[in-house]
């Protein structure tokens, strides 16, 4: 199989690097100021403290016919990508692996739904441009099909997928996104901090609104009747539980989770756009959120303020926690 990455940030790094490993007909689609870097030196990966440089093929536009293609470029810059490398794509299969739940949806403007795979990405990564990529945490990664149908050669794709991640294949794969959105949507935190994860969440207050996005975001499910699906290693009751206990016990756990994370810095996707003064995927993320509260005649104040001061912050700079912590009061006391 021809296969491409498009947009080799952090988790596409992954996926270059890894499928390159495999086979020689993988190539990466990057960004101009990633191509001389690539070619040269290579992709820097680093995974427990061991550093490996892989060889990989890159180009900034597609040249030939693709059997399969990875999107792994943010929501936001999807529709762009696709458009600018469709006469290459009309006989691929292709792959969605962003956070959230609307990448299906826009990839089915353009591709038949049957020839879709959804994947939820449970491992962690860090990009630093131009072509280093720090491994953070492992996990699996989950493939589907969001619209319920059976996808062309997605057994062919799986074993392929199989040599390089530790692949499950779920039918509910729509209630596991939404559990997925749970794990991302304190994201939002070390982006309006400028802060690791690990830095963020070691303050206990800021765990707490950790808690409180999520007991929010979770009451909001539980109204409009959307079933959560686990996820393996990670069962839906984890959020309940979560969601259900005393918010200072809960916080607690929350920061010793998240302060335990990893050795590495963790400043996940939302932060990494916004160092490298891109957009973020806010609004698919707690967005999601909002969205599904207002087209549910519902109120979600806390999620619908964190995605407001994330694109504060990608206009004016990073709060700081007095900052946030005022700002979320004042939500809270209008309540």
């Amino acid at each position: 199989m021809k296969i491409a990455v498009l947009g080799c940030g952090a988790i596409g790094g992954l996926f270059l690097a890894h499928l390159s490993k495999e086979s020689k007909n993988v190539f990466g689609v990057v960004r101009d100021y990633q191509l001389d870097s690539l070619e040269n030196e290579g992709l820097i990966i680093k995974q427990e403290n061991k550093e490996e440089n892989v060889k990989v093929k890159v180009c900034t536009r597609l040249t030939e016919p693709l059997d399969l293609a990875i999107f792994t470029t943010k929501t936001n810059n999807l529709e762009e990508i696709i458009q600018e490398n469709i006469d290459y794509l009309k006989d691929a299969v292709v792959v969605s692996a962003q956070n959230g739940l609307r990448a299906d949806n826009i990839l089915a403007k353009f591709f038949p739904t049957e020839k879709i795979i959804t994947t939820i990405v449970m491992f962690g990564a860090t990009f630093y441009p131009p072509n280093r990529v720090v491994s953070n945490f492992s996990g699996n990664l989950i493939m589907g099909n969001i619209f319920g149908k059976k996808v062309v050669d997605q057994e062919k794709i799986r074993q392929i997928l199989t040599k390089s991640f530790n692949v499950e294949v779920l039918n509910n794969i729509k209630g596991a996104k939404y559990l997925k959105l749970f794990i991302n949507l304190n994201n939002c935190i070390p982006a309006i901090l400028g802060k690791s994860m690990q830095e963020s969440f070691s303050s206990l207050e800021v765990a707490k609104l950790a808690i409180k996005l999520n007991q929010e975001a979770y009451r909001l499910i539980r109204q409009v009747g959307i079933d959560l699906e686990s996820l393996p290693n990670y069962p839906k009751e984890r959020i309940e539980s979560l969601t259900s206990m005393p918010l200072q016990e809960a916080a607690s756990l929350f920061s010793k989770i998240m302060t335990g994370l990893s050795k590495e810095p963790l400043y996940g996707s939302i932060l990494q756009s916004i160092k490298r003064d891109k957009l973020s995927e806010i609004d698919y993320i707690n967005g999601e959120i909002v969205k599904v509260a207002e087209n549910n005649g519902q109120q979600v104040p806390l999620n619908k303020k964190v995605v407001s001061l994330v694109h504060r912050v990608e206009r004016e700079g990073f709060l700081s926690e007095n900052e946030l912590l005022s700002e979320i009061k004042g939500v809270e006391n209008e309540k």
